[in-house]
């Protein structure tokens, strides 16, 4: 098996897809604090420029690129953007994605066409131009999904469809890179609920301003597990443990999973009236929130033991190793 060596975050380029609110814009901010020089990508213009700034304002360096996903050449433009500014991408990190919130019936053809063009086809059409550069040299491509990568959720069936596909691409390229000994790592990160914008930006068919169901974890929490895999190969990084939990449900025991998740009909939803045809970035960037956290920044946990240990795969395995020690031992001492 090839072993892939990452540079140090000191010494990388880095792009970053989605960059003007959220996750995105938290992972620019961290890369950069750790010394990347960084390429920030999205479509709002605004947004950009005052991440821009913020990053320069703490000694870093910035370069803004207006893009949308779903055209191909510009993806296209934000990697010549990089190469002419620094002259290589050692880190691809994508993070845009649009959300509805609705149920199935209630998602027009257009709705669910819209959110995997941005969601999915935009995820792998930013691979696409990422390769290449990230081929020359060696380097890591690190693609943001979500828990619900593993576990849909009522009232999301598109996006949890483009995050279902986001899995299964990253899944084949990274066996079809080891066998083409490409010096390239692939990492899946698939957040649990985050306190972001998101849902402020989403739209929503329920009544009233979503909400992601607890736990709620802090969006620096995903930033670091970004960072962390941007200098250490690491396939996939379930963020928050609430997240696993549910994971680990559908996979064992999915009848319990389904039962577990018929709360979050409710548990999705404020008390904030909210109309369908309220402002949201589905069709057009929302400008209006360029922030890194959401609403929620009082319910949202600052860290996750899961998620450390899922960026330490040595701390895990000894976890792991132990927990099935102690199982084994329960076992034999109840037999006795």
């Amino acid at each position: 098996m090839l072993k892939i060596e990452l540079k140090p975050i000191g010494e990388q380029v880095a792009v970053v897809m989605g960059a003007s609110s959220g996750i995105g814009r938290a992972t620019a901010l961290e890369l950069s604090a750790a010394g990347a020089k960084v390429v920030v990508a999205g479509r709002g213009e605004e947004a950009l420029n005052s991440l821009a700034h913020e990053i320069e304002l703490a000694g870093g360096e910035a370069v803004v690129v207006v893009a949308d996903v779903t055209r191909f050449e510009e993806l296209e433009n934000v990697a010549q953007v990089a190469i002419e500014n620094f002259g290589r991408i050692d880190t691809w990190v994508h993070t845009a994605a649009a959300a509805m919130y609705a149920t199935f019936e209630e998602t027009t053809p257009d709705e669910f066409k819209r959110i995997v063009d941005v969601t999915l086809t935009g995820a792998a059409w930013g691979a696409m131009v990422a390769l290449p550069h990230l081929k020359k040299s060696g380097g890591a491509l690190i693609q943001v999904s979500s828990v619900e990568a593993l576990v849909g959720i009522p009232y999301q069936s598109a996006y949890a469809s483009a995050k279902h596909g986001m899995k299964a691409y990253l899944d084949v390229l990274r066996l079809e890179l080891e066998r083409a000994g490409a010096p390239v790592s692939v990492t899946n990160i698939m957040p649990t609920g985050i306190n972001t914008p998101f849902f402020n930006n989403a739209r929503t068919k329920i009544g009233v301003k979503p909400t992601p169901p607890p736990p709620i974890y802090q969006p620096h929490i995903v930033a670091r597990a970004i960072v962390a895999a941007a200098q250490k190969p690491i396939p996939e990084i379930v963020v928050g443990g609430g997240g696993a939990a549910f994971a680990y449900a559908k996979r064992f025991a999915p009848r319990l999973a389904d039962w577990l998740l018929k709360p979050t009909f409710q548990l999705q939803k404020t008390d904030e009236p909210k109309s369908q045809n309220a402002p949201d970035n589905l069709d057009a960037p929302n400008t209006r929130d360029a922030r890194v956290e959401g609403d929620y920044s009082a319910q949202a946990r600052g860290t996750s033991v899961w998620t450390w240990l899922e960026t330490h795969p040595p701390a895990k395995k000894l976890v792991s190793v132990g927990a099935l020690g102690l199982l084994l031992w329960a076992i034999k001492r109840r037999a006795a």
